[in-house]
């Protein structure tokens, strides 16, 4: 799985530089932060509808959820991070309660 996101990390970092015309990517990096996050929060909300209107066959709230994941790495590629730092802040809090971790953020 780790192999997916590194791969996809280094493509997003590609096209960070490259030019608007050549792909979807690089077209939202030089459109902005404002918009990859537009972008962001436009997919969070189909995965909640796919979410809440999910029964049966849930392969659409799959979809959805890629399409997040996809454009928030994308903001974390505009922002020079990577997935990995998301990675490791996760396995830092295994072992931790959840509600001790949030405490522990306030």
């Amino acid at each position: 799985m780790n192999d997916v996101l590194q791969q996809l990390d280094v493509i997003l970092a590609a096209r960070r530089s490259a030019s608007p015309d050549s792909s979807y990517v690089a077209s939202l990096h030089h459109r902005g932060l404002n918009k990859i996050l537009e972008k962001v929060g436009e997919e969070a909300t189909e995965v909640i509808l796919a979410a809440k209107d999910a029964s049966g066959d849930r392969s659409e709230v799959i979809g959805e959820v890629a399409d997040l994941w996809f454009h928030t790495l994308v903001m974390l590629s505009h922002l020079e991070l990577d997935s990995a730092a998301v990675l490791d802040c996760l396995g830092e809090r295994f072992g931790m309660s959840g509600l001790d971790e949030k405490a522990a953020r306030v």
